[in-house]
């Protein structure tokens, strides 16, 4: 690595960390005030907020690189381009391509953590920040667990489990329900199809109920549509649901498979699974933005309005991002056009951008 090299690598890296250190702290002061009269209505601990907030930071890093990148580049060519730095490497023949290239390997790296952070910390970190704050803190019961891609709960009247519950429209699919007494006897059990809850009830589809007398033989009742009998809303089953934020690639991607096999509609997942890949890679799209952005502004004189454009540019990608994940979620999109839209639409943009400089 050449000294010049060097010198951006740091004033980039003293940018990037500056900007990004700003953006955790402003969302965790933000976040504290939210949720601080939670924490005093429910007497907290010192020790569970502290461990909450900590948690949360994973993810809050992963969800800012890609903007803190933007910002630090923008920065770091504007400031060159502000003190003539820019028009002194020209003059020594060293070209605008090549002095970007420090800084697109850098966020080419941090594309990289992003991924490993959403596969290896942020599902654990959001599921200890989650459990702290609705368990430990609210004092909500946790009778139920995710394994092997399932739900299993421990209710009033017995133990469920259910393939797939989905938090949004609170819906059940592939439920299976025993109906224990107090000695853990088997009452009854009801298989459904899927259920819904609505008007205050779960309301079941394609229901197999079967009573266990003391008889030899158990009753079997087959019913198009049912109204369960059980005690537990919606918010009981999201204490143990996993969201997708809560998964990593790899455990989305079996999570997935095992919905297919049964059966389900994993339409949803599929779009989150592929956004999981396309996210992290939005780095180097911001990187290239705000290098173009920078040095357009070193012949025309306008730093601020460079940086001004940069930034509109560049977070529009969360508004058409999210646009098109959710346009994949409702199926309007096949998931892998919806995931890989935005990401598309500005590659191609940034780099129409960077080959209009004139190096």
């Amino acid at each position: 690595m050449n000294i010049l090299d060097r010198y951006l690598t740091r004033e980039f890296t003293r940018n990037l960390l500056l900007i990004t250190g700003s953006f955790i702290s402003l969302f965790l002061i933000i976040d504290f005030f939210e949720k601080i009269r939670m924490f005093l209505s429910n007497q907290a601990t010192f020790v569970q907020m502290a461990l909450h907030f900590l948690f949360r930071i994973p993810m809050v890093l992963s969800q800012s690189l890609p903007a803190a990148v933007l910002l630090a580049s923008l920065m770091t060519y504007g400031i060159l381009s502000r003190h003539s730095e820019i028009v002194a490497m020209k003059a020594n023949g060293i070209s605008l391509y090549r002095l970007s290239l420090p800084v697109l390997i850098i966020a080419a790296l941090i594309s990289g953590l992003v991924f490993l952070l959403s596969e290896w910390v942020t599902p654990y970190t959001n599921e200890r920040s989650e459990y702290i704050r609705l368990v430990e803190v609210q004092k909500r019961p946790s009778l139920g667990s995710f394994k092997q891609d399932q739900l299993w709960y421990r209710g009033e009247k017995g133990i469920y489990n259910f393939n797939l519950f989905d938090p949004v429209g609170n819906r059940l699919q592939g439920i299976v329900i025993h109906y224990l007494d107090r000695e853990m006897n088997l009452l009854m059990r009801l298989d459904a199809e899927r259920g819904e809850w609505r008007d205050g009830r779960w309301h079941f589809e394609n229901v197999l109920i079967a009573r266990f007398p003391e008889g030899p033989f158990p009753s079997v009742e087959k019913l198009a549509h049912h109204v369960a009998d059980i005690p537990e809303k919606p918010d009981d089953f999201k204490v143990v649901q996993k969201d997708v934020e809560m998964m990593g690639y790899f455990e989305l991607d079996r999570y997935i498979k095992k919905l297919r096999s049964e059966g389900y509609d994993a339409t949803r997942y599929e779009t989150d699974l592929q956004g999981k890949i396309a996210f992290p890679l939005v780095g180097v799209i911001m990187a290239v933005i705000g290098i173009a952005f920078s040095l357009r502004s070193e012949r025309s004189g306008g730093i601020a309005q460079g940086i001004g454009a940069g930034l509109l540019i560049g977070f529009s990608y969360w508004l058409v991002y999210a646009f098109g994940l959710s346009l994949g979620r409702s199926g309007t999109f096949s998931p892998l056009v919806a995931a890989w839209f935005a990401n598309a639409l500005f590659t191609a943009l940034s780099f129409w951008l960077f080959l209009r400089i004139k190096t």
